[in-house]
């Protein structure tokens, strides 16, 4: 009882600490769309499309964070335990695409450079710095849990870091005018959100395709449980997948030597759920028992 209190506050404590960033980065984004149209930076403006972008996403992190966490029900028997991963599929798209965006603006300016009033952008870079990494300290931990709060915390914190980027450029521009640092710095910002950003969309799109965990290997996972298991001869027609970050599935068929009885069965079973879980994190186990069944025997059977 005490677990599910705690669980239910962890997540109260989730939604609660995305709204106030999201309200942090409404305001960081208004601040630097008008400065930058001011100032001319266009390292300034396009901090503020990247913030935008940061609201939009955290909207996209708090929603999915609220439906995830809805009951099951007759007719969505897993309840909406992928939302999260669906929201950070969506944010780590939107992270690519915003980075193509910064870097074609950035050649285009490189080109054309205009001068920039670099007073004004140190110190709305000073403000997103401040603000961008309050958020980043809200979202810190939540982000080492889940792949949605990961993709809320990758906005910020590589925003925080276009920040600095931006700060270190006005003061640059302030008393050397290098005016061209403006478009390098979008490019070197831009560069790491393509880096960050294809990490984050590989990893989503592995789960929402149901693709096996990379850290877990068919042949060692079948040839350790056979190896403890002397009465299990074939494991086979298994499928392992993710329905999120907390939940990895195995369902598998098991062919025995022996005509064991059902009571034979719930103990070896138990005790391959056990290993399953311990060395491989596997805590949903689905097993099909076989005796001299008359079917492939092959580890991946396609359905």
């Amino acid at each position: 009882m005490e677990h599910s209190h705690d669980h239910s506050h962890a997540h109260d404590l989730k939604g609660r600490n995305l709204l106030i960033s999201i309200f942090l980065n409404v305001g960081i984004t208004v601040a630097q769309v008008i400065g930058g149209l001011i100032s001319g930076s266009l390292s300034l403006l396009s901090d503020a499309l990247h913030n935008f972008n940061d609201v939009l996403s955290l909207i996209v992190s708090y929603i999915a964070d609220k439906y995830s966490k809805k009951e099951a029900s007759y007719d969505k028997t897993f309840g909406y335990k992928r939302a999260e991963i669906i929201a950070a599929f969506v944010n780590a798209a939107t992270l690519l695409i915003v980075a193509v965006y910064l870097i074609y603006e950035a050649i285009e300016r490189f080109f054309n450079p205009h001068e920039i009033e670099s007073g004004l952008v140190i110190w709305l870079a000073l403000l997103g710095i401040l603000f961008n990494g309050f958020s980043v300290l809200l979202l810190h931990k939540s982000s080492k849990e889940n792949m949605n709060m990961r993709s809320a915390y990758l906005h910020l914190m590589t925003d925080m870091a276009a920040s600095v980027a931006v700060l270190v450029g006005g003061i640059l521009m302030l008393y050397f005018g290098w005016f061209w640092v403006d478009s390098v710095l979008t490019v070197l910002i831009a560069l790491y959100l393509l880096i960050m950003g294809f990490g984050l969309l590989k990893s989503s799109f592995n789960v929402l395709m149901l693709f096996t965990p990379e850290e877990i290997k068919l042949t060692k996972l079948r040839d350790v449980v056979t190896k403890k298991h002397p009465k299990i001869k074939n494991i086979h027609h298994i499928h392992i997948w993710q329905l999120n970050e907390e939940e990895t599935h195995l369902e598998a068929h098991i062919d025995f030597h022996e005509d064991i009885k059902l009571s034979e069965f719930d103990a070896i079973l138990h005790s391959v759920e056990a290993q399953l879980h311990d060395e491989f994190g596997i805590n949903h186990v689905n097993i099909q028992p076989e005796y001299r069944k008359d079917d492939d025997k092959d580890i991946i059977v396609q359905d």
